[in-house]
């Protein structure tokens, strides 16, 4: 079967992934983010971004195809371009392919950083969805500078629960100079959402100089846990594991104080959720 706007996610099978079968539409190439730690600049004039051309139509002929051999396939929108840039507010690329998944029985998991995902929050609520906001404190704007405040996307949160829809919680990446008390904080605005997943920054060259252009202060806190005793697992850096457990299992604990059900990404680390990334929560 092949597959034209669609992929299988993590096709190269990363040993610390434990998301289930699902499949990945970027409807934009690029993101306008310019988060400094992100890691899909591998990804050619990454902060410039581009809507990719007869995206419906070609949508529409891979899901025709999908839903033939997979029941209700689960598909990530989007995992390295986000699927609400302020562009979308005038091409309403995401909405059309909104439009498209109300044709099939797919299952749909939305992850972005941005507030405009609530525009869109009658057509979210006749799907099979859920819907993931990352957060990653209150003080880390200067590395997500163009990113809406974290304030506006816990009221996306709200609005989205409000309606019915499932919502998630991405407090990531734990960045190990942001204090847990920021973290328990951003834990505690959200205590109305279904489910976290959080997971620990992990670097590369390229996000070390663009931290470090920002904040060259943190240079010797990321000398010592990243570069001296840090892990290389495949193309990323890992904070010690020791550190990551710590870091990790402080936001565990907070969220079953607060009843809510907590996973962590790509860290090695065993969670009692259902799932990583929430998708257990999609009717």
């Amino acid at each position: 079967m092949r597959l034209s706007v669609l992929s299988l996610f993590d096709p190269w099978k990363h040993g610390l992934c434990t998301c289930p079968k699902k499949y990945s539409l970027n409807p934009y190439t690029g993101c306008a983010h310019r988060c400094a730690y992100c890691y899909a600049t591998y990804i050619p004039d990454f902060y410039r971004v581009r809507e990719k051309k007869d995206l419906p139509g070609k949508l529409e002929r891979d899901l025709t195809l999908l839903c033939e051999t997979e029941k209700s396939p689960l598909i990530s929108m989007s995992n390295s371009s986000d699927p609400y840039p302020p562009i979308e507010k005038k091409k309403e690329l995401t909405r059309k392919c909104l439009e498209v998944f109300k044709n099939f029985d797919a299952r749909i998991l939305i992850i972005t950083k941005s507030d405009l995902v609530q525009r869109d929050v009658k057509l979210l609520s006749e799907l099979k969805c859920a819907v993931a906001i990352s957060i990653t404190g209150f003080s880390s704007c200067a590395f997500e500078p163009l990113a809406p405040a974290a304030e506006k996307r816990i009221s996306a949160l709200r609005v989205l629960k409000e309606s019915g829809i499932p919502v998630i919680l991405r407090l990531d990446p734990l960045m190990p100079w942001i204090s847990r008390k920021e973290w328990e904080e951003v834990l505690g605005r959200c205590s109305f959402v279904d489910h976290v997943v959080t997971s620990t920054l992990k670097l590369r060259k390229d996000s070390i100089s663009r931290i470090l252009r920002i904040s060259p202060e943190l240079k010797e806190l990321i000398a010592n846990l990243y570069l001296k005793r840090g892990e290389k697992i495949r193309n990323s850096i890992y904070l010690p594991k020791s550190v990551r457990e710590s870091m990790l299992k402080f936001v565990e604990e907070k969220c079953s104080e607060l009843g809510l059900s907590c996973a962590f990404c790509r860290e090695g680390m065993k969670f009692k959720a259902k799932s990583c990334d929430g998708s257990h929560l999609i009717r």
